[in-house]
């Protein structure tokens, strides 16, 4: 069995936002085949904790709480001509872990996950770097909103990053990202799409219902990432009205950890902002429709598959849906208009409702499961046939 180093900008549990889904998904796939190392920083004091359900796939198990400032990330990237993005998370602390990891350990194969963490790729092995999505073109939108020197400093890291991503991926041994439209940025690049684990985002699954709220339209997510603060707040502004116009019962439900000051000040009779919930499911089975009315979104957003997998009927935005082979089984509308007309023909027919939310969980079944999206990871880590046979 080979020993893998997995290095994470974010520690990879619990599984409860996009980023640390995949991450741990991939982290287990790997851990079922090889001994792995974990390197990874932690943005919150509790993640730091690792619970022993998780420690236990784990070889060896290194956090870094991140303690710099966005100021000196800023400062350090001025001074070296580098991209913030990657001063923020240069730290001494995971360099020596690295080197430690690698010097007691028969290390194999290095797994990076976000770009952030290519500069802690070591030589002399097989290297995969897992950058999920094309954070230059995150940037490069950024900076046509952007006005004054904040456009200038998106700029900035959207060129940088750009350079960064190709430079990386010019010298590993594999370059991922989730979906066709993200690794097509990056000549070379292959795709690695998300999963879902459809067994436990099931409508039959056991888990807390959540009762006695009305009818609800839930939009889950990390409510401290922009561009899930702007959709909330879009539609809160622009298309809830015009929803209620119609269905004056209905209620906007907003769910997810650390709500900034801008989505807690939209809490009202219309408006029911939960924060951190211990599970999204009951919240999603309580949905007479499930929106992602993102403006800017990369990749395959995790929140449009659970909601699939849950067989809600779901409208998104076309930023939200593009990178998601939903054949027609999800709601995509361009506009507060559109979003609006959607949500409230959704509303208007139940029965209609409840058949595409079937058909959204049987185009999961059959296209997201996590283990055939993971599958070609045991060729890109150097996997023998007759080892994945074995695994």
């Amino acid at each position: 069995m080979r020993d893998i180093l997995f290095l994470a900008h974010r520690a990879p549990f619990p599984p409860d936002r996009g980023d640390r889904i995949r991450s741990f998904h991939v982290l287990s796939h790997l851990a079922r085949r090889a001994r792995v190392h974990l390197v990874a920083f932690a943005d919150d004091p509790r993640d730091a904790q690792v619970a022993p359900a998780f420690a236990g796939m784990l070889a060896s198990c290194t956090i870094v709480p991140r303690g710099k400032s966005p100021a000196r990330a800023a400062i350090e990237a001025l001074a070296r001509g580098r991209a913030v993005s990657l001063a923020a998370f240069d730290d001494a602390r995971v360099h020596a872990a690295v080197r430690d990891v690698m010097a007691r350990h028969p290390v194999a194969v290095a797994y990076a996950f976000s770009g952030q963490m290519a500069q802690y790729l070591p030589a002399g092995v097989r290297r995969v770097m897992d950058f999920v999505d094309a954070d230059s073109a995150k940037f490069a939108a950024y900076a046509a909103e952007a006005r004054g020197p904040m456009r200038w400093m998106m700029a900035r890291e959207a060129r940088l990053l750009a350079c960064w991503e190709r430079e990386v991926t010019a010298r590993v041994d594999a370059s991922l990202f989730v979906s066709a439209a993200e690794a097509a940025l990056v000549p070379g690049a292959r795709v690695l799409e998300n999963g879902i684990d459809a067994r436990r985002f099931d409508p039959a699954a056991a888990f807390v219902p959540v009762v006695g709220q009305g009818r609800l339209i839930v939009f889950t997510g990390q409510m401290d990432y922009r561009p899930n603060v702007e959709a909330v707040v879009a539609f809160a502004r622009d298309i809830l009205p015009q929803v209620r116009a119609v269905h004056p019962d209905v209620r906007f439900a907003i769910v997810g950890r650390a709500p900034t000051a801008a989505v807690r000040a939209l809490a009202s009779e219309a408006v029911l902002v939960t924060g951190e919930v211990p599970d999204v499911r009951g919240w999603l089975a309580a949905a007479a429709v499930a929106v992602a009315p993102l403006m800017l979104a990369r990749g395959v957003q995790n929140k449009v598959l659970e909601a699939m997998a849950m067989a809600r009927p779901v409208v998104a935005s076309p930023a939200a849906a593009q990178g998601i082979d939903h054949a027609g089984t999800i709601g995509v509308a361009e506009g507060a208009a559109g979003g609006a007309a959607a949500v409230v023909d959704l509303l208007s027919d139940r029965d209609g409702a409840a058949r595409l939310g079937q058909a959204a969980r049987a185009r999961v079944l059959a296209r997201y499961d996590w283990d055939a999206c993971l599958a070609p990871l045991d060729a890109l880590i150097g996997m023998s046939t007759d080892e994945r046979a074995a695994a």
